[in-house]
């Protein structure tokens, strides 16, 4: 056993700041913490080790927000707002449109139906909203998720996506239990129609199963309505968002890969989430339903027979000398994806007559991103002769040519449509742990690039939002359901 560093955590009880200890034990990372009050807690963090440690040497530090909207009064996370101890851009902002939906999943933590009233900001808070995260600095928010509860049940949702796209964001997608796509295909011509870029639907599982476990009913037959119907009105940008619950779907995710990989003009990333652990659970209990990203990882590789390693998994974080280079010959800030290097990990794969092969088979990715460090260095110096020189030369460390095409044109060029068909010419696969109190590091928070935007103005990191803010924010517009429901004489469930 030995201690990796120290950092500060929530009591899962009374939700105070509390000192915490990361540390490794048997080849597994845990946080611990004494709560005065409530005793001590012991977590899983990450499973492995040996790639905790490899993942952490692709840290890198960002310089926050130019115009916090908050001042440091009681502490993180607290002040979020966003507050100047943050470190990170808005990497994609997401703005909650209602809280309403028509399923009512066992998992969820964001539904009226657990709250107990409805929360909706008007068609002016939501424009209110789109407008405050574009005026970020040094970099706008470009890629935006309109999120709920269920957000097509909000009906002025085609107005929304039209005025994010008016006030500047190039990126717009939705994120949907895909119910009202499967039962109307009109509902997703128009969607597309109004600038939708990306549809972002919760996909659990190929299993009836599954559904029945974590949705609380069978919806194999409604996703795969949903994506028959997306395809039909055009769409080329779908990722399949996995909530990822130990022992019920974990044997699945390598069927869910070779599924997206079959469907790979339509798909563009598998995306894992697993499950936040929330209430008072005992700690065998938490135990026994934790699952993290190295588990995902390597369930993986065991089930693609290799074809995908655990190797071929990098940190998000990896990807921040692109932005930081280009952005220095270009004199233009780009996001850079300055995330806790623990918060997530991705790899590309391509699709040849089936088969699928990771990225990394067909460069250094280490070397790669090295070279573009150089790049910046000598840009950042005033070399920028030098810099463009070893900017060509970065895609040596490319040996597939259809690849190297795709990413000298997005090192050249440095535009979302370049990026958009470097993302289109691949699959991802990605996991993102989001926190729940238990796991909960505040260091994480701080570096945090997925940010909710909410009426009053502020900008609240994910997981600060989902385990201390959205009871608060969402209580001071919030109306209880049946007075919500005898003003619009519909159930909670249905369009207004």
């Amino acid at each position: 056993m030995q201690d990796i560093k120290n950092t500060k955590s929530l009591c899962p009880e009374c939700l105070k700041v509390i000192d915490a200890t990361i540390f490794e034990d048997d080849g597994k990372v845990f946080i611990k913490k004494t709560c005065n009050e409530h005793g001590q807690y012991n977590e899983l963090y990450w499973s492995n080790y040996e790639q905790y440690v490899r993942a952490e040497k692709f840290r890198f530090e960002g310089d926050g927000l130019a115009n916090p909207r908050t001042e440091k009064k009681q502490g993180c996370p607290y002040d979020c707002g966003i507050c100047p101890e943050h470190k990170s851009h808005t990497a994609l902002a997401i703005i909650d449109i209602t809280n309403r939906c028509n399923l009512k999943c066992p998992v969820c933590f964001a539904n009226a139906t657990a709250a107990g009233y409805v929360y909706e900001p008007t068609a002016e808070q939501v424009t209110g909203m789109l407008e405050n995260l574009y005026s970020n600095k040094p970099v706008s928010a470009t890629a935006l998720q309109f999120s709920g509860g269920e957000p097509t049940i909000r009906e002025e949702l085609f107005d929304f996506i039209k005025k994010a796209k008016e006030i500047g964001f190039k990126h717009v997608e939705v994120n949907t239990n895909g119910v009202r796509l499967a039962n109307d295909p009109q509902y997703a011509k128009k969607l597309k129609e109004t600038g939708l870029s990306t549809v972002y639907l919760q996909f659990d599982g190929l299993t009836s199963e599954v559904y029945q476990f974590i949705r609380g009913l069978d919806l194999l037959e409604t996703k795969m309505k949903a994506l028959e119907n997306l395809r039909a009105a055009g769409y080329n940008s779908v990722v399949l968002v996995i909530t990822l619950v130990k022992g019920v779907n974990d044997h699945q995710l390598g069927d869910i890969i070779k599924f997206a990989a079959k469907n790979s003009d339509l798909i563009r990333c598998v995306n894992v989430q697993p499950v936040s652990l929330c209430g008072r659970l005992p700690q065998q209990e938490r135990e026994n339903m934790r699952i993290t990203i190295t588990d995902f990882m390597q369930a993986v590789e065991d089930q693609t027979q290799g074809d995908i390693k655990v190797s071929d998994f990098y940190p998000v974080p990896v990807v921040v000398p692109v932005s930081k280079a280009v952005g220095e010959l270009k004199d233009k800030r780009y996001v850079e994806f300055t995330v806790h290097p623990h918060c997530g990990m991705a790899t590309f794969v391509f699709i040849e007559n089936g088969k699928i092969t990771p990225i990394t088979r067909y460069g250094n990715i280490e070397k790669f991103v090295g070279s573009l460090k150089s790049v910046y260095e000598d840009a950042l110096k005033g070399n920028k002769s030098k810099a463009k020189i070893r900017l060509a030369g970065s895609v040596r460390h490319i040996k597939f040519n259809f690849l190297r095409k795709y990413v000298l044109k997005v090192l050249m060029d440095g535009d979302y449509k370049a990026l958009g068909d470097f993302a289109r010419s691949a699959l991802m696969v990605s996991s993102m742990h989001f926190m729940d109190p238990y796991n909960f590091d505040v260091e994480r928070v701080q570096r945090c690039g997925i940010h909710y935007a909410t009426p009053d103005g502020r900008i609240i990191p994910f997981c600060a939002m989902n385990s201390i803010h959205r009871s608060e924010v969402e209580k001071k517009l919030g109306v209880p359901i049946k007075e919500w429901q005898n003003k619009h004489k519909v159930e909670i469930s249905q369009p207004v």
